[in-house]
């Protein structure tokens, strides 16, 4: 009894020391085909890439879909622009064509400012015999919209020039009125005492009134027109009290659908096409993002694997270098993608369906899942070695320049505040936080220089003294030192990555694993998969290549 006893615990150990070889020969073989590139894959199995196939259609069919968008996108565009420039001509008196900064038209005496008020509505009660284009008085429930008048003065406010006193109370009342384009021959009679206007009083006059639309020109690209509703606000400033008024007019289009129309032609048809191309986007965008996250999964099932398998038959854990590897930052970015277009795909056919008009937003969508798709190319360029270069270094040269960037930026901002306060109110491009690191990053790049120099004038002579300091020290520092270190640091990056090239990267633990157990695990007094012959061992994942002779890539 005790013989049969001891013969099937040998059996078992010995099943278990054959079975343990096997095991790590599966293991091994899985990493291999994991991190092979999809033709190694095919040429293994014979299985089709289907990852790689999907988003070669994807790239396509994104492509085409953002294409059709923007041109869609750039006529609703102009059309709003062009629409603003004709309403400007159309009710604003002696409107020359060009904005002056941010106004429109400028009037410094008070006759102008009741000429122009009059003005405006003559022309808005003959708006349909003057205008040109498809507009008309917007509707609402078969009543004209009405226009609606507002100024805003200060409740109290007296001046006497004499003895130069003021008698000013800050609260502001808003006095309002409504009037109907039907009857526009009566304004100016029936409401005289309304344009009775105390300009020591009068902070500002708003006039606001709805129009509505059509664009035709989407007809000519066979596509459904669009109907719009402006909602048009002309603004007499007068906060200042500086004895110039300014005169700005702004719209607000919003798209609607339009009402009891017929289109003969390839329009409808054309929209139904769209229709069914954006949806079969989706389907592609979805089976992707499935694709991708299936071989996450499968990428942290073998890192599991892998780690048990260290853990228990050599008592070590692999290092951090390895377990990044396994987490593709490549899937990651074209799930991001697809959701992105996913999403934007669904706002398209909301437009196209005319339920919305968000066209900033989907454009946003559709433009950003795009750069992200054909930068996602970039990991298929990188499975050779000669297009790897580039994202080699800029793996290599990211976490040195983000540092160095951080280090830069305390001086920008410190510069950027600076110019804001000091040079703010004497050159136009300081007036604003946005627009002075706008300017300081077009110095950096030896951009418009002799202009902004040239824009200090000598009024003040303080202001232009420091003006001068401001600017050489800056363009003196970021130019020769912080832009030459950070090309320095990219040159460098890029120096170490052909070198490796040359004489072989350092060794990980599992590329050690994936040459079938040769010197692995790594002996005593070796880092970490680090190679001796090699030399020092860098903190790059995707740096590592096993030598010629293996038919493995690595690749993240």
């Amino acid at each position: 009894m005790e013989l049969l006893v001891r013969d099937t615990d040998l059996t078992s150990i010995n099943m278990s020391m054959n079975l343990e070889p096997m095991m790590e020969e599966k293991l091994r073989e899985d990493l291999k085909y994991y991190f092979m590139s999809p033709c190694e894959k095919y040429r293994v199995r014979r299985q089709l890439p289907w990852k790689l196939t999907v988003q070669i259609l994807k790239i396509v069919m994104i492509t085409a879909q953002l294409v059709l968008f923007g041109l869609s996108n750039q006529l609703v565009v102009a059309y709003k622009e062009e629409n603003l420039m004709a309403f400007k001509n159309l009710f604003l008196k002696s409107y020359s064509g060009v904005d002056e900064d941010d106004y429109s038209v400028a009037v410094y005496t008070k006759q102008s400012v009741y000429d122009n008020i009059y003005y405006f509505f003559d022309q808005y009660s003959q708006l349909d015999q003057l205008s040109v284009g498809a507009v008309s008085y917007a509707e609402e429930d078969g009543k004209l919209q009405p226009l609606v008048i507002c100024k805003e003065y200060y409740s109290r406010g007296r001046v006497e020039s004499s003895d130069k006193s003021y008698d000013i109370d800050a609260q502001t009342e808003t006095v309002c009125l409504t009037l109907d384009p039907k009857s526009a021959a009566t304004w100016r009679t029936v409401n005289s005492s309304f344009f009775e206007l105390d300009f020591h009083r009068l902070v500002n006059i708003e006039i606001t009134f709805k129009l509505k639309g059509i664009n035709l020109q989407t007809v000519l690209s066979h596509q459904l027109p669009d109907c719009y509703t402006f909602a048009v606000t002309i603004l007499f400033d007068n906060q200042c009290h500086s004895g110039k008024v300014k005169i700005t007019l702004d719209i607000d289009a919003v798209s609607t659908a339009c009402k009891k129309w017929k289109i003969s032609g390839t329009a409808q048809k054309n929209t139904h096409y769209l229709l069914v191309f954006d949806g079969l986007v989706i389907v592609v965008c979805l089976t992707s993002a499935v694709l991708c996250i299936r071989s996450i999964v499968l990428a942290i099932r073998l890192l599991q694997r892998f780690s048990m398998f260290c853990l228990k038959k050599y008592n070590r854990k692999i290092c951090e270098d390895d377990q990044r590897e396994f987490l593709n930052g490549w899937y990651i970015l074209v799930i991001i993608s697809d959701i992105l277009a996913i999403v934007g795909s669904i706002l398209k056919i909301e437009i196209q369906a005319k339920s919305m008009t968000s066209y900033d937003v989907c454009s946003i969508f559709l433009g950003t899942s795009t750069l992200m798709v054909w930068v996602g190319v970039i990991r298929y360029l990188g499975y050779f070695q000669k297009y790897n270069v580039l994202i080699l270094t800029m793996q290599a040269a990211l976490p040195k320049v983000l540092r160095f960037c951080c280090c830069a930026g305390m001086i920008y901002l410190g510069y950027t505040f600076c110019g804001w306060v000091v040079l703010g109110p004497y050159n136009d491009k300081f007036e604003g936080l946005s627009r002075v690191a706008e300017c300081l990053f077009s110095l950096v790049n030896g951009d418009d220089m002799f202009t902004t120099f040239a824009e200090f004038q000598q009024k003040n002579t303080l202001v232009w003294l420091f003006s001068r300091v401001y600017l050489y020290s800056f363009i003196s520092l970021f130019i020769y030192m912080v832009l030459s270190l950070f090309i320095a640091l990219i040159t460098d990056a890029y120096e170490t990555i052909k070198r490796y090239q040359k004489t072989g990267f350092p060794m990980t633990d599992l590329q050690l694993f994936l040459r079938a157990g040769k010197d692995f695990p790594p002996q005593e007094g070796e880092e970490d998969g680090g190679s001796r012959e090699n030399g020092p061992s860098v903190t790059l994942c995707c740096c590592r290549r096993v030598p010629v002779e293996d038919t493995v890539t690595l690749i993240s």
